[in-house]
């Protein structure tokens, strides 16, 4: 993380409010260690241990608190590792005093086994967050899971491919600001390219379902975590997808699709934010071809004339519930992490947002990036145009049902490879679709 003036470090120092006259629990001359997992990489080097290495440095060391990173995983992971620690046992790691986790696994641990936020952070300074961040992480009135860091769902494209495509028909980036428009480009590219797909999805349930609630819907899930199929919006949106998806406009990514943009089997896909890691600065096509990426990023279609919604997702910080002092130290260290310019400092490394509104003020002004910028400029320029027109909307928190949503994507990755020829040898290409939608009824 880049140095900061002694003013900045004095003004950290001061960040934690002890509530009323209450004396400090904490004691420089006695500190007090706290265990912390993370899933911000694994690798010696992670921006997140280089903040704890300067919290421990500084604020840390002033006030009697220093933080041992005791474990790494991944988001997909780190609920069960900690479900097992929270069991006990010789054999299993100790329950970790501070970690990221999702709003499912902070509930599978028991709401009663975890800090509350709210009363660690007074309410003057939880308004400086974005207010759609804090509701993610609460649950029966706690915050359970304080944000640091959030991404969402954008349109990352091959720029050099879009401009000679631009060029040829007259496509615009404009063309792209809602799903109608996002569908036809798909279908006028395919025509353009002669049979290339346009876009790879990684989750194309979550935009179904932010288009369906764009469109009035509001309660199209089932009592078991599954989808109403008897709810004619969803069933036509999600047909919106199938349509294109049996034609070969788009397709489902392998996994990630920044794998499929930059080797140029498509020219755009729809995934995280935080996918901008993984994108090269080049494209290597298959031919043995290579060209700049010249990276553009957009944000999320909407649909045309209604209230834009985007997804939010990524982990946040909870605290295991032990003593009051260990509670004092754990406020101290994530009251630190999110001060303003230092969430702004690890997002742009990172590719989330920043969760308080300062910080996001201050990226059109941000010129530390990481190379290449301006990739990094055009990504941030998307989020800070969703951030101010569209609504965050929470992913779903039902039990099990994300194993139902990788079961859909296979299936739906496996059998998107005969499509083309079934086409061609005169299957319809709604009944195909329908082939679709019957996959996702099935999963309930």
């Amino acid at each position: 993380m880049k140095p900061r003036f002694f003013a900045a470090l004095l003004a950290a120092l001061m960040i934690f409010p002890l509530t009323g006259c209450e004396k400090s629990l904490l004691d420089k001359d006695d500190p007090v260690t706290l265990t912390f997992w993370h899933v911000y990489g694994e690798q010696s080097g992670s921006p997140m241990d280089e903040l704890v290495d300067e919290f421990n440095r500084t604020v840390g060391a002033e006030k009697g608190v220093r933080v041992t990173v005791t474990g790494t995983s991944s988001a997909s992971q780190i609920g069960a590792f900690l479900l097992q620690a929270q069991a006990g046992g010789s054999e299993l790691p100790e329950m970790p005093d501070v970690f990221t986790c999702h709003i499912g696994d902070a509930l599978a641990l028991g709401a009663e086994n975890l800090l509350d936020w709210n009363s660690l952070f007074t309410e003057g300074e939880r308004e400086e967050f974005v207010s759609g961040f804090l509701a993610d992480g609460t649950a029966d009135g706690k915050l359970l899971v304080f944000p640091m860091s959030k991404s969402t769902h954008v349109l990352m494209l091959n720029g050099s491919a879009f401009d000679r495509f631009s060029a040829a028909t007259g496509a615009q980036y404009s063309d792209l600001t809602t799903w109608e428009g996002f569908y036809q480009t798909a279908g006028a590219f395919y025509d353009y390219s002669g049979g290339k797909t346009f876009c790879a999805l990684d989750y194309p349930l979550r935009a179904v379902e932010l288009r369906t609630m764009e469109q009035g819907a509001e309660d199209f899930y089932t009592e078991d975590g599954w989808y109403d199929t008897d709810n004619a919006v969803f069933k036509e949106i999600w047909l919106e997808f199938a349509r294109a998806l049996v034609q070969g406009h788009i397709q489902m990514s392998d996994r990630y699709s920044n794998t499929q943009v930059m080797t140029g089997e498509t020219i755009s896909g729809i995934g995280s934010s935080a996918a901008i890691l993984y994108y090269n600065d080049k494209v290597s096509y298959l031919d043995g071809t290579v060209e700049p990426m010249n990276l553009q990023v957009l944000p999320m279609p909407k649909t045309n004339g209604a209230d834009a919604l985007m997804t939010q997702a990524g982990v946040g910080l909870c605290a295991y519930k032990t003593d009051e002092k260990r509670a004092e130290a754990a406020s101290l260290f994530v009251h630190w992490l999110t001060e303003p310019e230092r969430n702004l400092d690890f997002v742009a490394e990172t590719g989330y947002m920043p969760v308080r509104n300062g910080a996001f003020d201050a990226i059109e002004d941000y010129t530390d990036f990481p190379e290449p910028q301006q990739a990094y400029q055009n990504l941030y320029a998307a989020l800070n145009t969703m951030r101010q027109e569209y609504t965050p909307v929470s992913e779903p928190r039902f039990s099990g049902y994300y194993g139902k949503v990788n079961a859909l994507y296979d299936a739906l990755r496996e059998a998107q490879k005969a499509y083309p020829a079934r086409l061609a040898n005169g299957e319809n290409m709604d009944e195909l679709a329908n082939e679709t939608w019957t996959l996702l009824c099935s999963m309930g």
